[in-house]
């Protein structure tokens, strides 16, 4: 089982959904950590040119609505796991690299029903 944290948004993208979970915008500098050397491992921050990181701001539209789970949260094993999220999917439902995606529509109703203290079960 599996907590939902929160929902990253990009607000350039529509409009901010209906949902019971804290919501971060999205922008230019927002990566994920996937470096298990390093510090911030499996968490988000601010990427300057040139560093590496999972950028949440995407043209491919993948990363507009981004649930984060607490997958390897605590404690952050290095090496276990980082950046598993619920997103949009790709055209056909081509597979993922270990997150779980889903269409807008379904993603956003999805939303509406999430909150703080929801668990959500994968597999």
């Amino acid at each position: 089982m599996f907590r939902a944290v929160r929902l990253w948004w990009r607000a350039d993208r529509g409009p901010r959904p209906a949902t019971g979970l804290p919501v971060r915008r999205i922008d230019e500098t927002v990566a994920w950590c996937e470096d298990p050397a390093d510090r911030r491992y499996n968490r988000p921050f601010r990427r300057r040119d040139g560093e590496a990181g999972d950028r949440l701001w995407r043209d491919d539209r993948l990363y507009d609505l981004v649930i984060e789970l607490d997958h390897n949260a605590r404690p952050r094993v290095a090496g276990r796991g980082s950046a598993v999220f619920i997103h949009v999917a790709r055209d056909g439902f081509l597979p993922t690299a270990g997150c779980v995606s889903l269409v807008p529509a379904d993603l956003r109703r999805l939303l509406a029903k999430l909150g703080p203290r929801t668990r959500i079960r994968i597999g």
